[in-house]
């Protein structure tokens, strides 16, 4: 995720990122701007064509378009910003249950290890498992489930879970909770999968291919028309024109599709490896508190 500071506007206007739309769209800008050339110089040079009527028509569409692409971004949006959400909650879950069980083990260091373990485990495993993948380094040893027994699993944070609640069961069992305390345990236990849920319903649920299909051709159809209404306006000017509207519409569907899926490792894609980070600090000061 870039950050940055929102009241640097000069900065923001003049700097370019490397991730920034302008440098992703040169080549199609360049090229509508090579075809807008084209159109003018015949049409102005050669043809005297006129088409004074053919604006009204582009002007009427532009509103239509930035109708669709206004509802594209707040969609993408409001995904991305779901996606964080969860997140907070998990982090919320993770401290709670985490200070829960570092009370209840109270004198048992390894089953206070495994527990700390068992939950930066889920944590870790559920920010690859949403990039389609596994970082075997980042995952610990416990007692009782050891990493490599995960290799060649589909779902890790599914078998990371199974093992936390047996631990949790162990407490029961072993009488150092009664069956009602792992049941207010099992709020915060629960809400991990709920989160991974949530998760994956964004993750998996992409924007409907006709809608994202249809608006791309429409930009595209929109912006190769555009020579044609405006050069009896603007002229030559028209290149410019065209190039800045191409460049308006285009990011923004850009933006779109970057942020719709926001567990991944792009620029704009929320801090989930910070995120887990943090998790295993707080839990590791959790855990070896021995108050």
């Amino acid at each position: 995720m870039v950050n940055y500071n929102p009241k640097e506007w000069v900065q923001l206007i003049f700097t370019l990122h490397k991730t920034d739309t302008v440098r992703k769209l040169a080549p199609s800008i360049l090229a509508f701007g090579a075809f807008t050339t084209v159109v003018c110089a015949v049409e102005i040079d050669y043809l005297h064509l006129d088409h004074r009527n053919t604006p009204l028509v582009h002007s009427l569409l532009g509103f239509v378009i930035s109708l669709l692409l206004v509802f594209r971004t707040n969609t993408a949006y409001e995904r991305w910003w779901e996606g964080r959400k969860l997140w907070g909650a998990l982090v919320n879950n993770t401290r709670n249950l985490g200070i829960k069980l570092s009370i209840i083990a109270k004198g048992d260091e390894p089953l206070r290890s495994d527990f700390r373990k068992l939950i930066t485990n889920f944590v870790f495993a559920m920010k690859e498992h949403l990039r389609e993948g596994v970082k075997w380094d980042e995952l610990e040893d416990t007692s009782k489930l050891k990493v490599d027994d995960l290799r060649g699993k589909s779902h890790i944070p599914n078998l990371i879970t199974q093992e936390l609640f047996q631990e949790m069961n162990g407490l029961v069992t072993s009488g150092k909770i009664s069956e009602e305390k792992l049941i207010v345990l099992n709020a915060e236990y629960q809400s991990f999968l709920d989160i991974l849920g949530g998760c994956e319903r964004i993750k998996k649920t992409p924007i409907p291919y006709s809608y994202s299909s249809f608006l791309k051709k429409f930009i595209f159809i929109y912006t190769i028309t555009m020579p044609f209404g405006f050069i009896s306006s603007f002229g030559y000017w028209t290149i410019l024109v065209v190039m800045f509207v191409f460049y308006v519409l285009a990011s923004l569907e850009l933006i779109a599709e970057e942020i719709e899926d926001p567990f991944g490792t792009d620029p704009n894609d929320l801090p989930t490896d910070s995120i887990s980070s943090n998790i295993r600090r707080n839990l590791h000061e959790i855990f070896d508190n021995k108050a």
